[in-house]
């Protein structure tokens, strides 16, 4: 691979889902050699579609322990704890363990694995589907610089990726691991609104959903605080602050304030096994 934190590493994905086959096609657009990516499979035909598509090579997943240097663990996070009882025994301690599971502590995986074993907590979004992710990292007890370096190396290859320690993983995934949903959601309503104003569908989709990616750019470009970028748009007597009092009236901030800490409080108890 190009990057040098992970240059010469065999990597292991163990769930190739959406997600999971989102994260190793970026990788390989990155310069990873596909020889040294290894997939596992439920299902024989899907590893014969991935190794027909990527190139890369399809093992069983006690080999992708033994073979790979890192091993990132993409199931689902009920599945986890069969696939943990499967690996253990396979896992050596200088191995690196990157889980992309909800919810699931690095210490639970420290207590199941050989003692010292590095483990990495990674919280990817959705739109590391078209390689603008956001996806927050926390290492365990064992992890080093360097394993953290070669973690962050594999999920820029799909975004941005950003270190918090470990206790701020649940008000993450509130917000960016779920942010997603909420701007398809406001997106939602406000085409919603702009039938309801008397425009076509697909014409009100089209004004909205680049107004959004506009937003974005110049969120993300200009260096500006949100709040500066709003008053521009916000002339006196105008359409805008009318609008934006009618959210206030509505109390559209607090409500947004009320979803995130639901969605924290949820993470946590995912993480204490709450159903």
């Amino acid at each position: 691979m190009s990057n040098t934190t992970t240059a010469g590493q065999k990597i292991a994905f163990l769930g190739t889902g959406k997600i999971g086959e989102a994260l190793l096609s970026g990788l390989l657009r990155a310069g990873a050699d596909p020889a040294d990516v290894l997939v596992t499979a439920r299902r024989p035909e899907r590893a014969t579609e991935l190794a027909d598509r990527y190139g890369v090579v399809t093992v069983t997943n006690a080999e992708a322990a033994k073979l790979a240097d890192t091993l990132i663990l993409a199931v689902k996070p009920q599945d986890m704890g069969a696939l943990l009882d499967e690996l253990a025994e396979h896992v050596a301690a200088d191995k690196l363990i990157v889980s992309a599971a909800a919810g699931i502590p690095t210490a639970w995986f420290e207590e199941r694995l050989a003692p010292g074993t590095p483990v990495v907590r990674v919280m990817p979004n959705t739109p590391v589907l078209v390689d603008e992710g956001m996806s927050v990292i926390s290492g365990g007890s064992h992890a080093a610089e360097a394993h953290l370096e070669r973690t962050e190396a594999i999920f820029r290859s799909v975004g941005k990726a950003l270190r918090v320690p470990e206790s701020q993983q649940d008000a993450a995934t509130a917000l960016s691991g779920s942010g997603p949903a909420y701007f398809y959601f406001l997106v939602e309503a406000m085409i919603d609104a702009g039938i309801l104003l008397g425009l076509p569908r697909q014409v009100a989709h089209e004004l909205i959903v680049q107004s959004a990616i506009g937003a974005s750019v110049m969120l993300r470009d200009s260096g500006e605080h949100p709040v500066k970028l709003r008053e521009a748009v916000t002339s006196p007597a105008g359409t805008t602050i009318a609008a934006v009092r009618e959210l206030e009236n509505h109390g559209v901030r607090a409500a947004l304030l009320g979803a995130l800490e639901a969605a924290r409080d949820r993470s946590r108890e995912l993480a204490t096994g709450g159903k």
